[in-house]
């Protein structure tokens, strides 16, 4: 049993706030007549053009099995009276940053880690009423929804505020632990996704208490030193308690491009990888930042993705080396298959302090 606000110690606890379907949320408050619609935004709001994916969708367009990451076409199939709208990022970014003025305006360490979330290192003897005042506050002076969830650390916090949606406050914490997860499958875990929770479902590990009393070193021998035993560690409920407050700092960046009809030469890859590099070689000079590796990407059909890289041996924002180093990365791709899709990825120096 969780002490009650009257005899509850003071002590420190980690809660994440989750903005509910924050994307829909930014376009319905500039769309308020779309209230109560099933509503997809993604690419440029067309749902007839190809390859192009739904960034998110409101709960009445989840209800018709719309998520996030479904190409539009799809979307538009399962919910033809759906309303589709263009992604809008500098809206987001915008409305993040209101959010996040008023986190910061309350005795909490943040961490931010996204348009839509961020972890909160508290100190109190009543959580729930802190997380409640979040709430109104955020809802007050920015008209949008969130979640809380309260843990005693991040991991059991970022589960908290799923079992939170909408718009609620949910604790999870070792107390209630088992109770809450055992049960469940590995998937529920935050760190493990479906593919190793069929790997560890081959094991006979179907569920978080299963996996919880696996032998270490058996996890170790299918998943390695590193990763078989903090599968297990996650199972316990276990995670990191630290809130690191220092503001974040890109570490590089990336462009891509999808084509609407596959590119079948290879030749005509060339100009669209020298045009991401020399877009890339740009953004890095506009941000102050020399560029340490390279990165390209090629998704094939059938969906094939492959990344390779490229340290370079001199930091450097010349965009005659960043477009050669770009190219070299390309021709050591299979470009053999027809290719969808072409991007290129840049690591940064870190800012001198």
């Amino acid at each position: 049993m969780e002490p009650t606000s009257a005899n509850a110690p003071t002590r420190d606890w980690i809660l994440h706030l989750d903005l509910d379907q924050f994307i829909a949320a930014v376009e319905l408050l500039r769309h308020p007549e779309l209230r109560g619609r099933p509503v997809v935004v993604g690419g440029s709001g067309d749902p007839t053009q190809p390859r192009t994916v739904a960034a998110t969708a409101t709960y009445e367009a989840r209800a018709h099995g719309i998520h996030s990451g479904m190409p539009l076409r799809t979307a538009l199939r399962r919910c033809p009276d759906a309303v589709f709208l263009p992604s809008d990022p500098p809206a987001y970014e915008a409305a993040s940053e209101r959010v996040m003025a008023v986190l910061r305006e309350f005795p909490v360490r943040l961490e931010i880690w996204g348009w839509d979330e961020a972890f909160l290192g508290a100190t109190t003897d009543d959580p729930e009423t802190l997380a409640t005042e979040l709430q109104h506050a955020v809802r007050e002076r920015t008209h949008l929804d969130c979640s809380i969830g309260i843990g005693d650390n991040k991991h059991q916090a970022k589960l908290a505020s799923g079992f939170a949606k909408p718009a609620g406050i949910h604790r999870l914490t070792s107390a209630n632990w088992a109770e809450t997860m055992n049960e469940r499958p590995t998937d529920a875990l935050w760190g493990i996704g479906a593919r190793i929770s069929a790997k560890l479902a081959a094991l006979g590990l179907h569920t978080v208490a299963q996996l919880a009393a696996a032998d270490p070193a058996e996890l170790a021998r299918h998943f390695g030193p590193t990763n078989g035993p903090w599968y297990r560690y996650l199972a316990h409920g276990k995670g990191e308690a630290e809130v690191v407050t220092t503001p974040w700092i890109a570490r590089g960046h990336s462009r891509e491009t999808t084509f609407t009809h596959d590119l079948t030469d290879p030749a005509d890859a060339i100009p669209h990888i020298t045009a991401l590099a020399e877009h890339l070689t740009q953004d890095a000079i506009e941000a102050g930042r020399d560029i340490t590796r390279v990165s390209v990407k090629v998704r094939t059909t059938p969906f094939l993705t492959r990344t390779k890289q490229q340290k370079l041996d001199t930091p450097t924002t010349d965009p005659a080396t960043i477009t050669r180093t770009a190219l070299a990365i390309l021709a050591r791709h299979d470009l053999t298959h027809p290719i969808r899709l072409l991007g290129v990825a840049i690591e940064y120096t870190m800012p001198k302090k």
